[in-house]
């Protein structure tokens, strides 16, 4: 039996306990579209994410029960007296108690998501499990609730294990230690809810009781397509607020601005010579890489001859050239000479770009491979302003709170909404007479400037200024 099961015969029995109906049998119709027989044991089960539903059917039928099941505790938590939320917050924490206390909630980054978790925390009234993706989220969360619901809360992640009856704990940690404790914590918050659907996170929702399940995003859009299957594990979405509705009162007015940069002559060359090698072997193995699944076809059959190796050397070599080139490079420097006085972040597609900026600029850079203490340096000297600009790839992208920001640089990417969307989340906390600015850069050729057209499906890059 796994930590994910209610079972059911005319007692109900659960995995941590026994949900006992003591008489259940014309009523049992009722209830039957939540079960699935067990023909080894002749018993029901259902998934723990039922038992929500369970508990209501048989409030519904006038039946009596006994909840032998239920680990987690009622709690008296409020939020401080002077606490005055946002209006869209208040909308937000409304909206997701009229859906039963349950569903997700889509705000952009800056907008005061992990308030609205401690807000959604207090109506509970449970013991509340805070589900995050980083092990920066890790303390972010941990100084927010503790700062507001004025209780002690926990950490599971980064080394630490202290579970309290609220606690903040990576995603990684909790799918592991769901089946122990998935019956002790009444209220789940997921940040950054769109990393649920992954075959890795899933059971987390999955194999929990908890009746009350808030998800949080800035954006939803998966590049799999299963972020529907967040219905099932969390709910349906409330409530959404849009980043142009908050401009300038609860987020920092901005302007994006794609700068087309055109390739030297040189690098023009060599680009084009690679991106016929790469372009010639995808269609001597008919790959049709703008499908689902054929980037994957072609790295599986690129390892499979000298001539796709080389092919797949040639991609390495074209990508590089358009997401790096020298022209950019420069283009780069005009930029942070303009901006020398401001708060500069640049994002990069790779760690190589990262490191290249880095010493060619004299900039601080930050990697995976950033210790933790060096990257809490770094950030504490951004804050402060003995540091004005880092370069990152990825580790900028969620779960870095950088309010200081107001100039962001997109030297590369995917075309992923989301990624982008996060991005521009970064320079958008807002600051009284703070204006952002955010730098598209794309090099003059078809491959980015598709990626740059799939970005701007999101209404917040619709308003794009082009300049070359």
């Amino acid at each position: 039996m796994t930590g994910d099961w209610v079972l059911m015969s005319i007692q109900i029995l659960f995995e941590h306990g026994t949900l006992v109906v003591p008489t259940l049998t014309g009523e049992a119709d009722a209830v039957s579209d939540l079960l699935t027989l067990d023909p080894r044991t002749g018993r029901y089960r259902a998934p723990a994410r039922l038992y929500r539903h369970l508990i209501l059917r048989l409030r519904e039928l006038g039946l009596s029960y006994e909840d032998h099941a239920r680990g987690f505790e009622e709690l008296e938590v409020a939020l401080p007296k002077d606490f005055s939320p946002y209006p869209h917050q208040a909308e937000a924490l409304s909206a997701w108690m009229a859906a039963g206390f349950e569903g997700v909630v889509e705000m952009p980054t800056g907008s005061g998501k992990t308030l609205l978790g401690a807000m959604a925390i207090a109506a509970c009234q449970r013991s509340a499990l805070v589900i995050v993706p980083t092990i920066e989220l890790l303390h972010q969360w941990k100084g927010v609730l503790e700062a507001n619901l004025q209780q002690p809360v926990g950490i599971i992640g980064g080394g630490q294990k202290d579970r309290q009856a609220i606690t903040v704990v990576t995603y990684d940690s909790a799918a592991m230690q769901v089946e122990f404790w998935g019956h002790r914590f009444g209220c789940l918050v997921f940040d950054e809810v769109h990393h649920l659907p992954s075959t890795a996170y899933r059971f987390i929702a999955e194999g929990s009781i908890a009746p009350f399940r808030l998800g949080l995003s800035a954006t939803l859009a998966r590049s799999d397509g299963e972020e529907h299957r967040l219905v099932d594990l969390v709910g349906s979405t409330v409530y959404q607020a849009k980043i142009e509705a908050l401009e300038g009162s609860y987020l920092a007015p901005y302007e994006v601005v794609t700068l087309t940069v055109a390739l030297d002559d040189e690098d023009r060359v060599v680009y084009e010579q690679n991106r016929d090698i790469y372009l010639a072997f995808l269609r001597s193995e008919r790959i049709p890489v703008s499908r689902a699944g054929g980037w994957m076809t072609f790295v599986s059959r690129a390892h499979q001859s000298p001539a796709g190796r080389a092919a797949f050397q040639a991609y390495r070599r074209q990508r590089g050239i358009a997401v790096a080139s020298e022209a950019k490079l420069r283009a780069l420097w005009g930029i942070l000479v303009r901006h020398r006085l401001d708060r500069v972040l640049i994002f990069t597609e790779d760690t190589e770009s990262v490191y290249r900026i880095s010493e060619k600029f004299f900039v601080p850079c930050l990697t995976y491979q950033t210790p933790p203490r060096e990257r809490k340096q770094l950030l504490a000297q951004f804050a402060s302003g003995e540091i004005r600009t880092l370069v990152a790839a990825k580790v900028l992208n969620e779960g870095i709170d950088v309010p200081e920001a107001n100039v962001g640089v997109v030297l590369s990417g995917s075309g992923s909404i989301r990624e982008h969307v996060q991005r521009l989340g970064r320079i958008l906390r807002p600051r009284p007479g703070k204006q952002a600015i955010l730098y598209e850069m794309i090099s003059d050729v078809a491959a980015e400037m598709g990626i740059s057209e799939r970005r701007r499906r999101h209404e917040a890059y619709g308003r794009t200024e082009q300049e070359t």
